[in-house]
């Protein structure tokens, strides 16, 4: 017979509590006319009760760090559930292949910046998973890539030139073709990039020199933004 886990009766109890108090306090903060503003900006959830991030930071704090927690907000289609759920993972029961469940199921900017920020930029696995999802070509997952990695280039920007080169081949093709999201994904992380060092900023110009005065509109954009961010 196979062998299967069985949840001790009083954890799930635990859990569906923990769950209803938490719905509970976010419905008795909804915001009407801030989940109606970011519907009109193209934020859409199934369910969006509009609470303002401190609110539901607030909220979290009440509650200790549980995976099975988070994981069961994860689950919950509410946009206030996926954010409270990002801060509440506790990273050492957080496996590589949870990380790539959850970046697939991430179809919205402001879930993709809050989770890459509040949590996997914080994974000690984060380094290599970035350049996975950066390799990626879905949208999410490659935006998720580059979010995690600008936060990563904040602390250690260092790396060897091939591994440079590979990530700015990727953050360059990107920009340059992509989608929105990615495009800015990725012109954070080259910035975060260049920000480390002068060895960093010196190997991006190189890299995108050749751009200026170039007939794609896209080509002399990312020319003038590494101009500028040299001149700052």
């Amino acid at each position: 017979m196979a062998a299967f886990f069985v949840f001790p009766k009083i954890l799930l109890m635990d859990l569906h509590q923990q769950l209803k108090e938490i719905k509970t306090q976010l419905r008795l903060s909804m915001n009407g006319a801030v989940s109606q503003s970011m519907r009109e900006k193209g934020l859409v959830y199934k369910l969006n009760f509009g609470v303002e991030l401190p609110r539901i930071k607030a909220i979290a704090v009440q509650y200790a760090q549980d995976h099975l927690l988070a994981q069961a907000l994860w689950k919950e289609d509410i946009r206030e559930c996926k954010i409270m759920a990002g801060l509440l993972q506790p990273v050492d029961s957080f496996s590589p292949q949870f990380a790539d469940i959850w970046v697939e199921d991430i179809h919205n900017i402001e879930i993709a910046e809050l989770t890459s920020m509040n949590l996997f930029q914080r994974l000690p696995y984060a380094p290599s998973k970035s350049f996975q999802w950066i390799a990626d070509g879905r949208e999410y997952v490659q935006t998720c890539g580059f979010l995690t990695a600008a936060r990563l280039f904040i602390k250690n920007g260092a790396m060897d030139e091939r591994t440079a080169n590979e990530f700015l081949d990727q953050a360059i093709t990107a920009f340059l073709v992509g989608p929105y999201h990615v495009r800015n994904a990725s012109m954070a992380a080259i910035r975060r990039f260049m920000q480390y060092s002068e060895e960093n900023a010196f190997l991006v110009c190189r890299r995108v020199e050749h751009l200026d005065g170039s007939s794609i509109e896209s080509g002399q954009m990312l020319y003038n933004l590494v101009k500028d961010e040299v001149s700052v």
